[in-house]
């Protein structure tokens, strides 16, 4: 069965799109996919900070439609009350990117060299200084991020699961930032913790992150495990 959302410009269509996608990083699956497209096209401008989990998911979606693009196929979404805003979607073509890029290059050469007359030794000193930098930053790559959607689950049903999160949230590590949370029933009068973390893939492991502080004294006196229900990189 599709996901429905009606109005997505108004408070309550804001609303209900910032609810689903409390614990959720797409709006059908664990990536990316045709049915973000639909939902970020209906929406007229960025949702605004109140909504916080519609704001974190615009701003990763366009991301994407301006760096690589979504091929998912997506599920199947629904969005009535409102018409698409088809300019929202258009992105340049990687082809024309790299033609700029190229023409750029072009331009630099054309500057930089002289064809005709000879080379002093202030031009070659900063033309070794100009490659010295180039070859320092073509290795300087950023460190890509994932968005992380995990359950902590207590020992039982008399555990403070408002001291559990308290303790979860204590943990700070560089690269490291935690979002939305909620409690889930899973029987017997126990709710576990639901909560999402952005983390930056080369400073975080999540299994070092379960192992080595929220499996461990003081913490585990209030958790007993943590499962990590999705995994996606942003």
């Amino acid at each position: 069965m599709a996901v429905a959302f009606h109005n997505l410009n108004s408070d309550s269509g804001l609303k209900k799109l910032d609810e689903y996608l409390l614990a959720r990083s797409y709006i059908t699956g664990y990536q990316a996919s045709k049915d973000d497209i639909t939902v970020y096209s209906y929406l007229a401008k960025a949702p605004s900070a109140e909504y916080v989990n519609a704001s974190r998911w615009y701003k990763h979606i366009d991301a994407l439609l301006r760096i690589s693009g979504v091929s998912g196929e997506g599920a199947g979404v629904i969005v009535e009350g409102s018409a698409p805003i088809t300019e929202a979607v258009a992105t340049p073509p990687a082809a024309d990117s790299k033609a700029s890029a190229a023409e750029e290059e072009d331009d630099d050469d054309d500057v930089d060299v002289d064809l005709f007359g000879e080379e002093t030794e202030e031009e070659k000193k900063a033309a070794e200084e100009r490659a010295a930098a180039l070859k320092a930053s073509g290795k300087k790559k950023e460190s890509g991020k994932s968005s992380v959607l995990m359950d902590v689950k207590p020992w039982d049903d008399e555990t403070d699961m408002k001291k559990l999160e308290e303790a979860v949230r204590s943990v700070q590590l560089e690269g490291l930032t935690f979002g939305a949370s909620k409690l889930v029933p899973v029987g017997y009068g126990i709710k576990k913790l639901q909560i999402m973390l952005t983390i930056v893939d080369d400073l975080v492991s999540v299994d070092d992150l379960i192992e080595n502080y929220l499996t461990v004294e003081p913490i585990n006196e209030y958790v007993q495990s943590c499962d990590i229900v999705a995994f996606n990189k942003i």
